[in-house]
């Protein structure tokens, strides 16, 4: 398995467009969302990155909604995604649209939105399965330097492992999009199983552990010789305060 971190620095796209199929990714993406967006509640939500912009969110119960990136007139805020200008716990949600198949460390990118989402908070991920058409294409030499098979595509069980390092839960998960040049409502699209272009994953943040383990309290033991004598001993002195 090849290292998480690497050297070389990664472009996102400005928009969905600039994909092959982008488009019909963008629609999937929503259409796979849409039923948590109601589910989702608090004050703030981040959309993270150039691509996490143009998906629609608002059937999500959270007012104020803004972008956060570098080199884009639409983001509300500028800055860089591994150095979020907001102090620790003071985000209720964020959205992160492959910005994990842009990112040369992915480990740190995750730590430092965990660091801003409150307790309970809501994360939401999408990437590229590497077990999909996209994947096969992305072994093609060719290809390898055009969008997004220039991206990472990370498998859906590592990001998990990635999550559960930081205590995530993950309440959702699936591969959508089998055939990329086909429309997001295709049914074959809407509802294929695990070889889907894309990887969409909810998740939330605990704050106790998944796997608890049961407390074991040790009990002192009392040896039965040791009580009998014990209680001897109190009899007698019962026994000479009586005669006194």
């Amino acid at each position: 398995m090849k290292p998480a971190r690497i050297d070389k620095k990664l472009q996102m796209p400005v928009s969905w467009c600039d994909i092959p199929f982008g488009e019909q990714y963008r629609q999937s993406i929503e259409n796979q969302l849409r039923p948590w967006w109601p589910k989702i509640f608090g004050f703030h939500l981040l959309k993270l990155g150039h691509l996490s912009t143009e998906i629609q969110t608002q059937e999500c119960l959270i007012s104020h909604q803004f972008n956060v990136g570098n080199n884009d007139p639409r983001f509300n805020l500028i800055a860089q995604p591994g150095a979020l200008p907001f102090t620790e716990k003071s985000i209720d949600a964020c959205l992160m649209a492959h910005c994990l198949a842009y990112d040369s460390d992915p480990h740190w990118l995750l730590r430092e939105v965990d660091r801003v989402l409150i307790d309970d908070g809501w994360l939401v991920i999408s990437g590229f399965n590497p077990f999909s058409l996209a994947g096969l294409a992305k072994l093609v030499p060719v290809l390898r330097k055009r969008q997004p098979y220039c991206s990472r595509f990370f498998p859906a069980l590592r990001v998990f492992d990635w999550l559960s390092l930081l205590n995530y839960e993950v309440l959702y998960h699936r591969n959508c999009h089998v055939i990329p040049w086909m429309n997001s409502h295709r049914r074959i699209n809407k509802h294929g199983g695990g070889i889907g272009v894309l990887s969409v994953i909810v998740a939330r943040k605990r704050t106790y552990p998944l796997t608890p383990t049961p407390l074991k309290f040790k009990q002192p033991k009392v040896k039965i010789g040791t009580a009998l004598g014990a209680a001897k001993e109190l009899s007698e002195r019962t026994k000479v305060n009586h005669n006194r």
